[in-house]
């Protein structure tokens, strides 16, 4: 390269860092002078929805200004990002941080529920592991203790009875499982397990009648009848309660 390529590469470089410099030089900086003016801007670009930026100035507030009267505004709106953002988890620290950090603010009662239902979103299928099933129940149960006569009490209750079909529904699909590979008491173990904790879900029936069904399979006709007599009481409308009461035909005739 001779020494005239030399300048002229020289040239371009030193011109095209002078651009650089001059363009960042010439960006303005945004700079708030108070915790207003912050929280001002991060909710029109929550309401804007650009999340990133209002998160960075809701963080801003907690960071800088955590004696604010708008602390406990940006800490929900970071937990309201969060659950937008359907990052469950995080919505749910961040709404229980809220409650434990400001526990006076208008925001608790909205906070609460939001956690829960983080727990609930986060619930899988019923054939896999129930802990947030478990915790979202719990939450919601809280909920409704203190605030029993709210709107969202209802909406917390329609969401805890699905939420505990999913768990009969569980403990009856093992239950049948079981009784297809053969194995009676293991299957019985489980239905009771539905009878014993879930009798206002709609697997309690069907627990109730897959166990008479199954003692009659092996012949467990004294437990049976018991069993039969305390079906007939509860379930006098099911659709299985013919075939309830052809089994006691069975076991009575032939005993």
């Amino acid at each position: 390269m001779n020494l005239k390529m030399k300048k002229y590469l020289v040239f371009i470089i030193i011109t095209f860092a002078s651009i650089v410099i001059i363009s960042c030089s010439s960006t303005k900086v945004q700079e708030y002078s108070t915790d207003e003016e912050v929280y001002l801007n991060a909710l029109k670009l929550f309401n804007d929805k650009d999340y990133r930026e209002a998160s960075q100035l809701f963080d801003i507030i907690l960071l800088q200004y955590p004696a604010s009267k708008y602390a406990d505004d940006a800490q929900f709106y970071i937990s309201e990002i969060n659950f937008i953002d359907e990052k469950y988890i995080l919505a749910a620290f961040n709404y229980q941080k809220l409650i434990r950090n400001y526990p006076a603010s208008d925001y608790v009662k909205i906070a609460f529920y939001k956690a829960a239902l983080c727990n609930y979103l986060l619930s899988p299928t019923f054939d896999r592991d129930q802990r947030y099933t478990h915790e979202a129940i719990k939450s919601f149960q809280e909920f409704q203790m203190l605030y029993p006569g709210d709107s969202l009490s209802n909406e917390a209750e329609t969401k805890i009875m699905e939420l505990r079909n999913k768990l009969a529904n569980r403990e009856f699909f093992t239950a049948e499982l079981y009784r297809k590979i053969d194995s009676p008491i293991s299957s019985i173990i489980y239905y009771d397990e539905v009878i014993k904790k879930y009798p206002d879900t709609k697997f309690y029936e069907p627990a109730f009648y897959g166990k008479i069904e199954t003692l009659y399979e092996i012949g467990k006709y004294e437990q049976l009848k018991s069993i039969i007599q305390l079906y007939k009481s509860k379930f006098p409308n099911s659709i299985n309660y013919a075939k309830v009461l052809e089994i006691e035909k069975a076991i009575t005739s032939n005993h």
